[in-house]
């Protein structure tokens, strides 16, 4: 009799443990699986356009499910690269006056997207905006002229953001700055564990 009752308040705790160790379980993996891909990302010796390098990351990736068929898993990778646009890249794309100015440089003073490549269920979104899929080519890259000229093209990073000086960005201009991110379906075991979705990001 005395089993029976404390078993009502055990049994709940047990499975709440269980519940709270798998989606700890989940969000570590997430975060190390955004840490490996962005490492690699940034050094660039990795193209992660190509599928045996997506096979890679998803057997990083174990349990979290990352597919190497876009739309398919359970999880996702998001790998951006973003860049400053000030006078300097303005004057590449030829976007200045005859007195140095810029001219029709649309994107000056923000930041704004270089390159994106996704692996895995592209229904995850990315938490810094996404640039139109019709300006990104074959190799992740978006032109010059798009980085410059078209709005669409501005990250919406919000929150902890290491670039939100438009006076001083603190990178040289140019400079490219990578980011990871990486998320994944929560573990899901009601009422204990709802399926939370994980997320991680890292800057590089």
């Amino acid at each position: 009799m005395e089993f029976a009752l404390v078993s009502l308040v055990l049994i709940p705790m047990l499975l709440g443990t269980i519940g709270l160790g798998l989606s700890m379980h989940n969000q570590l993996g997430t975060v190390q699986l955004a840490r490996d891909a962005g490492h690699m990302y940034a050094r660039g010796n990795v193209d992660f356009t190509l599928l045996g390098n997506q096979q890679i990351l998803s057997q990083i990736a174990g349990s979290l499910n990352l597919s190497t068929t876009l739309g398919s898993g359970n999880s996702a990778v998001i790998l951006s690269s973003v860049r400053y646009i000030d006078l300097s890249a303005c004057t590449q794309d030829g976007k200045v006056n005859t007195q140095g100015q810029a001219q029709g440089c649309t994107n000056i003073g923000s930041w704004v997207f270089s390159n994106r490549i996704v692996i895995g269920n592209n229904a995850f979104t990315s938490h810094i905006g996404n640039p139109p899929s019709s300006i990104i080519n074959a190799k992740g890259a978006i032109a010059l002229n798009d980085q410059v000229t078209n709005s669409n093209d501005v990250s919406t990073l919000t929150g902890f953001n290491p670039w939100n000086s438009q006076t001083d960005t603190g990178v040289p201009s140019g400079q490219v700055i990578f980011v990871a991110e990486a998320m994944a379906k929560g573990f899901q075991m009601p009422p204990f564990a709802s399926g939370t979705n994980t997320y991680a990001r890292f800057c590089f």
